[in-house]
């Protein structure tokens, strides 16, 4: 009894437990139901969410790759105006530069030229003679350039049978200015090349004592008391030279005004002969001044005759006049008389004689006009 009390216990407690297991594993499938339809739905979340990420980042994308378009077409855009600025940029310093070139060549051959002409003029100046002749050509030009024709002569023979460069042809006082050009270029050039302070002053004392000789050749040969100014001038054709002159060697510019010899250079030269034209210019006006006042004095003899006539003219105007007025006072009286007779009445024939010797028309128009 007990052992199937036991027994039955037993399938009991296994029927309880199968029971319990079903029962567990009833509910465990119900709560892995509704965990795999929660994931479900979150996967679909996750889907759609993916789906919703991936259209963003694809718009994204879309909006990025259409800006670095518009980036490269500026920055394209940007290079090739870059470029073509460059090159114009190239082309016009290019331009520029064969143009510089040219002058560069140009001022060559000038340079070249001029090199020539200076090795000319050196020649030119080596010697004696020709160097006499540029320093009267330069004088020559600025003579024509600033006085008139009339007023200067060249190459002139003196009465002491000295020929002289130039005469400025003046009146009395002062009278015929005598211009010498000398240049004095060996003592020049043996002063610009000394190098030792002993040297200069020996080539200073040879430039003074050669312009000091050049000042009494002109005093002696070109003054000449009742023919020619008691001055004259010498013609230094370098302003080098007169400067050093003034500023190193004043005694011989004050021998030169002892012995009424000016110096003077091609800028001095050109003021002398402006005031040479002035003092021309006062010397006609004073030739001129007596034909003038004969002139005037014609003029005011004609205008005192003319006076005379216009005075004579108004009085017969006046004279006129008052003929006219008379006329026209006479006639207007004949008017008049004549209205009247026009007037009169006819009377009979008994009464015409003693009306005619009352009338008297031609008795009345006698004392009318005579009046």
């Amino acid at each position: 009894m007990n052992f199937y009390l036991g027994i039955s216990l037993v399938l009991a407690i296994c029927f309880i437990c199968v029971l319990l297991f079903i029962i567990i594993r009833r509910n465990a499938s119900n709560a892995q139901s509704d965990s795999m339809t929660e994931l479900k739905g979150q996967l679909s979340l996750m889907v759609e969410s993916s789906n919703q990420q991936q259209q963003n980042f694809t718009a994204q994308m879309s909006e990025q790759s259409a800006r670095m378009e518009q980036t490269l077409s500026a920055l394209r855009q940007q290079l090739g105006q870059s470029l073509q600025q460059q090159t114009q940029s190239t082309h016009d310093n290019l331009t520029k530069l064969s143009e510089r070139l040219a002058v560069i060549d140009r001022a060559n051959s000038q340079i070249s030229e001029l090199t020539g002409q200076v090795t000319q003029l050196q020649n030119i100046l080596a010697n004696k003679t020709e160097r006499g002749a540029f320093g009267e050509v330069q004088l020559e030009n600025l003579v024509k350039t600033v006085l008139p024709p009339s007023s200067y002569a060249f190459q002139v023979t003196l009465p002491n049978q000295k020929r002289a460069d130039c005469v400025l042809k003046l009146p009395n006082p002062p009278g015929d200015i005598v211009i010498d050009s000398k240049f004095p270029l060996e003592a020049w050039h043996e002063l610009q090349n000394a190098e030792t302070k002993e040297q200069q002053m020996a080539a200073r004392k040879q430039l003074a004592n050669s312009v000091r000789g050049h000042v009494k050749d002109i005093q002696n040969k070109y003054i000449i008391a009742g023919s020619t100014a008691e001055s004259a001038c010498l013609f230094l054709p370098s302003e080098a030279v007169y400067a050093e002159l003034h500023a190193n060697l004043p005694d011989v510019i004050n021998a030169s005004y002892k012995a009424r010899v000016w110096i003077v250079s091609p800028t001095t030269m050109m003021a002398t002969l402006n005031t040479v034209r002035a003092v021309l210019r006062d010397a006609r006006m004073r030739e001129q001044t007596a034909i003038i006042q004969s002139e005037m004095l014609k003029l005011i003899e004609d205008v005192s005759r003319l006076d005379t006539r216009v005075e004579n003219l108004n009085r017969h105007f006046q004279q006129a006049q008052k003929d006219i007025s008379e006329i026209q006072t006479s006639s207007s009286r004949i008017a008049k008389r004549s209205h009247r007779i026009t007037e009169l009445e006819v009377y009979e024939d008994e009464n015409i004689s003693d009306s005619n010797d009352k009338l008297q028309p031609s008795s009345l128009l006698s004392e009318e006009l005579n009046k």
